[in-house]
């Protein structure tokens, strides 16, 4: 019932107006926007849901520089940077937060900063968060340390005047801008009547085997809150709907979410059972790479410094991202 009435209460954020448009065509519910920066054309395809193609390309520093569009499609080759927020307040205090929209301390800003320094060298088009600050705050942190020095930008579509107000008029603003899509569908599990209470006197009130079962179980939710099982239903398909897509079209995209959205992301890439999705653990602050490539999902592990060979080496594509950011900014 909960889980019900939290769904419904729900809103997708639209990132259709980061880029004012030069041409605007609709046709069967679906809005075409065409842009053409200094002899570049950009389709935007958006829907009543949410876009599939926002960013401009990086002519200097993209990994495919120097070849076609069309080629790069054909290569199919992706980078998707996952990254579980660092420590939050409520974290520090051993507390049950789920939804509640708690700020990061200061060993989580340092996490978040530590994750950027791991990524630093690897390409970043695109940014989703959950709509809560933690995993935000994550992001934007982490992208300071980036060798790009692009700018994260939210994208906000809240209204018609949102939308209006946060336009960018500078083309070559844009060109240094990443965008950020915040959605509820990256949220935290749902932890209902849990959320704010001690875990510790949760375990004592309750018991720890039940609360280890509201915790570690894959289909049983506590009380009027979600399991990881429904938490798993929307994540995956937001990810299957609106980010998967951008991967499919050459996107580089990062991932700032939280423990049980992205085990559940993980669970659908690493295609777990589960089972085996119950015992994933995943660190605060600590990236985990992916490559897309050919159609698969291939997992890196998570790069231990900027300079971790075996993740460059990888491929070809971000070995030549690397080392045109060090062409761009050796002394």
């Amino acid at each position: 019932m909960a889980s019900a009435a939290y769904h419904q209460a729900s809103v997708t954020l639209q990132p259709r107006c980061y880029f004012s448009s030069s041409c605007v065509n609709q046709q069967n519910g679906i809005t075409s926007i065409s842009l053409i920066p200094k002899g570049v054309k950009l389709d935007i395809a958006l829907t009543a849901r949410g876009c599939y193609s926002t960013t401009v390309p990086d002519p200097v520093l993209s990994p495919s520089s120097g070849t076609s569009s069309e080629a790069k499609k054909k290569s199919n080759e992706a980078a998707l940077i996952l990254i579980r927020h660092g420590e939050s307040m409520w974290n520090e205090k051993n507390l049950f937060t789920g939804c509640v929209d708690v700020p990061l301390t200061k060993k989580g800003v340092e996490e978040a900063i530590e994750a950027g320094k791991r990524i630093s060298n690897i390409p970043v088009d695109m940014i989703y968060t959950s709509s809560l600050i933690r995993a935000q705050m994550t992001a934007m942190l982490a992208m300071t340390e980036h060798r790009r020095k692009k700018v994260p930008i939210i994208l906000h579509d809240e209204n018609e005047q949102a939308r209006v107000w946060s336009q960018i008029f500078s083309k070559d603003t844009k060109k240094q801008c990443i965008p950020v899509v915040t959605a509820w569908q990256l949220n935290e599990r749902m932890y209902g009547e849990l959320q704010g209470l001690n875990k510790q006197e949760t375990a004592d009130r309750y018991g720890t085997e039940q609360v280890h079962v509201w915790r570690r179980s894959y289909d049983t939710p506590p009380p009027n809150g979600e399991s990881l099982e429904m938490c798993a239903e929307r994540a995956v398909a937001y990810f299957k709907e609106f980010i998967q897509p951008q991967l499919l079209s050459g996107k580089n995209v990062m991932i700032a979410a939280h423990g049980n959205s992205l085990r559940s992301i993980i669970m659908y890439l690493d295609k777990l059972t589960s089972q085996e999705v119950i015992s994933l653990e995943l660190s605060t602050g600590i990236p985990m790479l992916y490559i897309f490539k050919e159609g698969r999902f291939i997992r890196r592990g998570s790069p231990v410094a900027p300079t971790e060979a075996g993740v460059y080496a990888y491929t070809k594509s971000l070995a030549q991202y690397r080392q045109k950011l060090d062409e761009m900014f050796q002394s």
